[in-house]
């Protein structure tokens, strides 16, 4: 069992990646869940979805951290119990976190069809009209989706919504980077969002806060 990626992005703030392609009880082997953790995964009915739970359990070992070191607010957000910020994403054969000092938000979606389907609910379609291919309109409006998805998870707040509330400045595909507003009721966040693309897979990430 290994890491498939590492980003370092400041002293303080990394993404680790996990591939999952252990079995579940490997996966599961040397891990201690808490009992709500634990309760968590023996009610999942998708094989992968447990072995991407597990996955995450190993990405924050490889931080110093175990299951007992994480818990979740009353809006399903994880935290950590020593103050750093984390956010937590799987999706088929991956997992993936992200853990620093500030805010920070993190998702990976398998590049599909279907997100042409489905685009109006969380950005304006017509948009994307000028560029020059499915294959490139896919490509963006998964990174859109992974980073509204992020900023949902960041933000943390009930009611918030994809398509009124989260707004992100268009970007060049081979930029890797953009920004992000969210908007909500009395409050309002400025974000940076990171993207990369491997396997036909989009991960993107989303931070309060300029790298240094």
């Amino acid at each position: 069992m290994s890491i498939y990626k590492t980003i370092t992005l400041s002293k303080d703030t990394k993404v680790l990646i996990w591939k999952i392609e252990e079995s579940f009880e490997d996966l599961a082997e040397g891990i201690l869940l808490t009992d709500h953790c634990q309760n968590r995964v023996d009610g999942m009915k998708s094989d992968l979805h447990r072995r991407g739970f597990m996955s995450v359990r190993h990405l924050l070992a490889q931080m110093g951290y175990t299951d007992h070191d994480l818990f979740y607010d009353e809006n399903g957000k994880p935290h950590l119990k020593d103050g750093n910020c984390i956010s937590i994403t799987h999706s088929y054969t991956f997992a993936a976190i992200i853990v620093g000092p500030s805010e920070v938000g993190i998702d990976i979606e398998k590049q599909r069809q279907k997100i042409l389907r489905i685009a109006h609910k969380f950005t304006p379609i017509e948009e994307y009209r000028t560029l020059a291919n499915d294959d490139a309109i896919i490509r963006k409006l998964t990174i859109v989706w992974g980073a509204k998805e992020s900023l949902y998870k960041s933000f943390a707040n009930p009611g918030l919504s994809f398509l009124e509330n989260i707004f992100v400045a268009d970007f060049r595909l081979d930029a890797k980077q953009s920004t992000a507003v969210v908007a909500f009721k009395d409050k309002t966040e400025t974000y940076n969002i990171y993207f990369e693309e491997f396997e036909e897979f989009t991960l993107v990430y989303a931070l309060t806060k300029l790298l240094k």
